[in-house]
């Protein structure tokens, strides 16, 4: 009897062990604000709170706030959780991107449009390389982003840049340097995000004004997490997309279907298919 009850305890003391040890790698990969981030503007605006594993971001009719990453990253995967400014949130821009500095900068933007209560956020997306921009595809969500923390994700490797939300690819910017078009491959960037106003073109075109009696608007982030940064040298893995392997050089059937079902039902622009803008011929990666 005393055997079975030290067997069991043992065996109960491992699995213990077991779970401790996941829980305690599920709280390393979430990155902590205080470590990873400077709060850069808009004073006590912007605020990390719960131990450093919440930061939020405020709007009011005096200033916006900011945050930018500590460290410079090139190729990699991004997760961030976000919970955008609920209500009466026109006028207003929740921007989160990588950027880096200087007139030829690059930069891969994930920006939410605010709107009239009722009405849908637009998640704006768009890629400069070389200080030009102008590959802009905008998106409705299939689920209330005010509502509870959603996952947005890039994907930044040398041979593409795939956008997420909540694991789901909903657009895929591939690298077109062999037809002449500048792909962001050489420029670290850092890790930005801020709630500031916009009203002048952020919802319906600037035709909704920011309701300042709603202020202040707040923006809710967590969950951060970087993974790997190869050397772009790195040669792409056989395995696909959908197996969880970010480096993947193509997505495979499943991720490839998923974007055409977000693009499909919730695409609302995409200058690809932009003839009025481009009307002698559309940008050669299209």
């Amino acid at each position: 009897m005393t055997n079975n009850i030290m067997g069991f305890l043992s065996r109960t003391s491992s699995v213990l062990v077991v779970i401790i040890s996941c829980c305690l790698v599920g709280v390393a990969l979430a990155g902590n604000f205080y470590e990873e981030f400077s709060l850069t503007w808009g004073g006590p605006r912007a605020q990390i709170s719960n131990g450093g594993r919440q930061l939020s971001l405020s709007l009011d009719n005096t200033s916006g706030s900011g945050f930018e990453s500590k460290k410079e990253y090139l190729f990699g995967k991004i997760d961030m959780q976000l919970k955008l400014v609920s209500g009466n949130s026109a006028g207003t821009v929740t921007a989160y991107y990588l950027s880096s500095k200087g007139n030829k900068h690059d930069e891969i933007d994930f920006e939410f449009l605010g709107n009239l209560s009722g009405d849908p956020y637009i998640l704006h997306t768009n890629v400069f390389s070389q200080g030009k921009g102008g590959r802009e595809q905008q998106f409705y969500l299939w689920f209330d982003p005010t509502q509870d923390f959603h996952t947005y994700s890039i994907i930044w490797v040398p041979h593409h840049i795939v956008f997420l939300v909540d694991n789901t690819p909903i657009r895929v910017f591939q690298n077109s340097e062999s037809i002449g078009v500048p792909f962001p491959k050489n420029q670290p960037m850092r890790i930005h995000s801020s709630l500031w106003n916009a009203d002048n073109w952020a919802t319906r075109g600037g035709l909704v004004k920011t309701d300042w009696s709603k202020a202040p608007f707040t923006a809710y982030y967590r969950g951060f997490n970087s993974i790997g940064f190869p050397n772009s040298s790195s040669s792409p893995s056989s395995k696909s997309f959908s197996d969880g392997n970010w480096e993947a050089k193509e997505l495979d059937t499943k991720a490839r279907r998923r974007v055409r079902w977000v693009q499909k039902n919730f695409m609302i622009y995409n200058y690809c298919a932009d003839l009025k803008r481009f009307p002698q011929s559309l940008p050669p990666e299209c």
